[in-house]
């Protein structure tokens, strides 16, 4: 196989071409774009970096012996190791350079092309700076020797966490405990709505979406049987059972891996006008994702002011916000260009129709009044907030800092991500989410395993000198509420200063001279 110099891969990349590395092996990716099961921007983002680490671990080893179906040729010798590029989705005018990149040490975004840098504009900025700063302080060194340590060591602990079996999944977990939870709540749930118990009734239901929706986050990454049926049955349930789309699911989630906590980049920080968990939300900033700007506009104004307060408020509806996602993946057909998502489509577009009969129309549809109606709908989705909360406190609080494209997975995952310390028999309740942090490092380990693994990420943290952030439950909330008010701070700052300035500006003061 033909070597493929830096420059010559920078041209092609320049030109439009789809390539990413992957074992110093260079793949052209421009016709497996629009049919990959995960979503096209998660290859997007991949392009002209070496995503060895993050595409073994999303795929069985099966699924990356195919792909090498796709090279075009090798990284020359003096090309490696590869130093990661700016994919042109996050940085059109940086796709021949390394920058930001701080692996100098001393907190200066610096490129292969320029070695200037851009002063501070604003309070914003300097937030930025000061997170970039703090990030650099506490973590390890960014330079080529010490990431590739920590990348070497963290190749070895997932090769042995592979070897000696943890990605087995203990199908009698499945099969007894989480099916025997699953026919418990919904035969309560149906019992007392059968006596009239509306009330109590909706909560075992709200208490069924709940189990039912952590069981499609194992299947949507294939953490159960690790092939095609994982998805099959994730469909089912999510559509048929919680009228909600998994394929919008696996289309967002990998995204939100792979570029976990970039404000840009990353849709499950990207909640605006309600909620922005960085400064640099409040500065109009165009979403890579959803391919439009998230605009500070009057209503985030009013919203990012109070947000620490309506935080919970809003969690209470959280599952609302999940319909509206997945019918707009549905109807607008977002998921990948092929024969069997077509079918999958459908499918799931017909689970959804069954969810509106059976929930819409037999169960709300058929009690006595308007009150007992708005109440069973109300009752059943409030339950289902513990679950939002959850999944917002693995990254709300952690950083949002860009400390460029050399800072290897393993590293930028235990970065922006938390743990949540409970004891084993609140791990049903948790359903793996409390694990997030060595989930996130390993996506396919069944989460029934992730308290197994747990000693090995510690050990893993210790040596490499790369933090793991694990909190309570209780403090992990005081965290991400301190971080919602922080930013609510600095909305408040930012109006006082426009403010200010539109009075110098009535005044007839000259503000420049």
């Amino acid at each position: 196989m033909k070597p493929l110099s830096r420059t010559a891969v920078e041209e092609r990349i320049d030109q439009g071409e789809i390539l990413v590395i992957y074992q110093n092996q260079v793949l052209k990716l421009d016709h497996w774009l629009a049919r990959h099961p995960g979503g096209d921007k998660a290859i997007l983002h991949l392009v002209g970096r070496d995503g060895t680490d993050e595409m073994d671990r999303y795929h069985a080893k099966e699924t990356t012996r195919r792909m090498k179906a796709y090279a075009i040729g090798q990284v020359a010798m003096e090309a490696r190791p590869w130093r990661n590029m700016v994919p042109p989705i996050q940085c059109p005018a940086l796709v021949k350079q390394d920058a930001p990149d701080y692996s100098d040490d001393e907190g200066i975004a610096m490129s292969e092309s320029s070695q200037s840098t851009e002063p501070i504009q604003g309070p914003i900025d300097a937030h930025t700076q000061a997170e970039i700063e703090r990030d650099l302080a506490t973590y390890p060194s960014l330079d080529a020797t010490t990431q590739g340590g920590i990348q070497a060591k963290y190749r070895a602990l997932a090769d042995k966490l592979e070897q000696e079996g943890y990605y087995q999944c203990r199908y009698s977990d499945y099969l007894v405990w989480e099916l025997a939870r699953y026919v418990l709540l919904a035969t309560a749930s149906l019992t007392l709505y059968s006596h009239g118990w509306y009330k109590l009734s909706a909560v075992f239901l709200g208490l069924f979406w709940h189990q039912v929706t952590l069981a499609c986050h194992d299947l949507a990454h294939n953490g159960v049987t690790h092939g095609p049926l994982d998805t099959i049955i994730g469909m089912t349930l999510a559509s048929f059972v919680g009228g909600l789309s998994i394929g919008w699911w696996k289309r967002n989630h990998n995204v939100h891996h792979l570029v976990t906590n970039q404000p840009e980049h990353d849709p499950d920080i990207q909640h605006m006008p309600i909620f922005a968990v960085t400064p640099k939300l409040l500065t109009n900033v165009t979403s890579t994702y959803y391919e439009k700007v998230l605009d500070y506009d009057t209503a985030a104004q009013l919203l990012i002011k109070v947000q620490r307060f309506i935080f919970y408020p809003i969690m209470l509806f959280g599952r609302f916000n999940l319909y509206r996602l997945s019918l707009d993946h549905i109807l607008f057909n977002r998921g990948p260009k092929t024969r069997f998502n077509t079918y999958a489509r459908i499918y799931e577009l017909l689970g959804m129709c069954v969810f509106g009969y059976w929930y819409c129309y037999l169960l709300v549809g058929s009690l006595p009044t308007t009150s007992s109606k708005v109440l069973f709908v109300l009752i059943s989705h409030w339950v289902t907030a513990p679950l939002h909360v959850q999944i917002t406190l693995s990254h709300f609080a952690m950083s949002t800092a860009d400390l460029g494209p050399q800072e290897c997975f393993a590293q930028q995952q235990l970065r922006t991500t938390m743990d949540i310390d409970c004891p084993p028999w609140m791990d049903p309740v948790h359903g793996g989410l409390q694990f997030q942090a060595i989930h996130h490092l390993f996506p396919r380990i069944p989460r029934h395993r992730l308290r197994e693994v747990q000693p090995f990420v510690k050990q893993f943290a210790k040596e490499t000198g790369v933090p793991h952030k694990v909190y309570g439950f209780a403090q992990g909330n005081g965290i991400v509420l301190g971080r919602l008010a922080e930013v609510s701070a600095q909305a408040k700052l930012l109006a006082s200063c426009a403010a200010t300035m539109r009075q110098h500006n009535d005044l007839g003061f000259d503000l420049v001279g």
